[in-house]
């Protein structure tokens, strides 16, 4: 059978999947992994944003990114982050507030969302006049469109919102789900641990889902990044066609031959910069 990533990305992918635990090992072991590769890096400057521990890239151009970490709501931070935020600010040109938000299972469900959306009324007043922008990968894309939603008719500039592979649907039933469960770094049985781990046993998974909620009219312009072997491909792109049909303006860039969290291949693998160009492009757009 033909693998569907291109070599540098069976390699990347195999070299993570290798220091990985399984879910079962729990969130200190694999916090832990997450951190193992970071080496020493140059911090930005943090500040309280309201109580809220925010780092900031400060950029040449007037757009503000509000950016929430993936890692399924339990792993990563600023610093697993740090390069992805720094290569975005520098191609776009754009500031970037990147949000230490509260982690499962200490803090469940909806505690990094407030922090989120916490981190960005603080920019629209810290940047007052500035477009804004929500955006986040993974579990910090579940974050940044569910504040797009909480967000919504509230009186913010918002300009835009950047989902890279996000989470969207807690159910997992797509095709991709299936298909790329494993293998592929990002496993299916990883995020149905996560998403058990931010719910605990009272969340409530719908409200936690952005991509059920019933209305998603007036929500500003979306750019979803994805993952072609990904098992939440299918989610992403179920979103993009339900923001299209309630008149939201929704972009998607496919990336074939790359599995869920490539970016962190900047530099490695072409297609991570190719997207990140893309992103920034898409944000250049946004910028009045």
């Amino acid at each position: 059978m033909t693998d569907p990533l291109t070599p540098a990305a069976r390699a990347l992918c195999d070299a993570m999947t290798a220091g990985f635990p399984p879910p079962e090992a729990g969130p200190a072991a694999l916090r832990a992994a997450a951190r193992a590769r970071l080496g020493e890096l140059p911090a930005g400057p943090s500040v309280p944003a309201d109580g809220v521990p925010v780092r900031l890239y400060e950029g040449a151009g007037d757009l503000v990114v509000v950016f929430a970490h993936g890692g399924g709501w339990v792993l990563c931070d600023p610093d697993t982050h740090d390069r992805l935020c720094r290569a975005l600010a520098a191609r776009a040109g754009a500031t970037i507030v990147s949000v230490d938000y509260r982690r499962a299972p200490e803090h469940r469900f909806p505690a990094a969302e407030d922090d989120v959306l916490t981190a960005l009324e603080w920019s629209a007043e810290r940047y007052p006049g500035r477009p804004l922008v929500l955006a986040g990968d993974s579990s910090g894309g579940n974050l940044a469109a569910a504040c797009a939603l909480r967000a919504r008719g509230g009186g913010l500039p918002l300009a835009g919102q950047l989902l890279l592979y996000p989470v969207l649907d807690h159910r997992l039933d797509g095709v991709s789900a299936h298909a790329y469960a494993e293998g592929f770094f990002h496993t299916t049985a990883h995020m149905r641990w996560y998403w058990q781990q931010y719910l605990g046993a009272h969340g409530d998974p719908v409200a936690a889902s952005p991509g059920l909620a019933p209305d998603l009219s007036g929500l500003p312009p979306a750019l979803l990044v994805l993952a072609d072997c990904d098992p939440l491909r299918d989610e992403g792109l179920a979103y993009a066609r339900r923001l299209s049909a309630a008149g939201v303006t929704a972009h998607v860039q496919l990336h074939t031959g790359v599995f869920h969290g490539f970016l962190g291949g900047l530099g490695v693998l072409p297609e991570a910069d190719k997207a990140l160009d893309g992103a920034a492009a898409w944000l250049s757009t946004l910028r009045r």
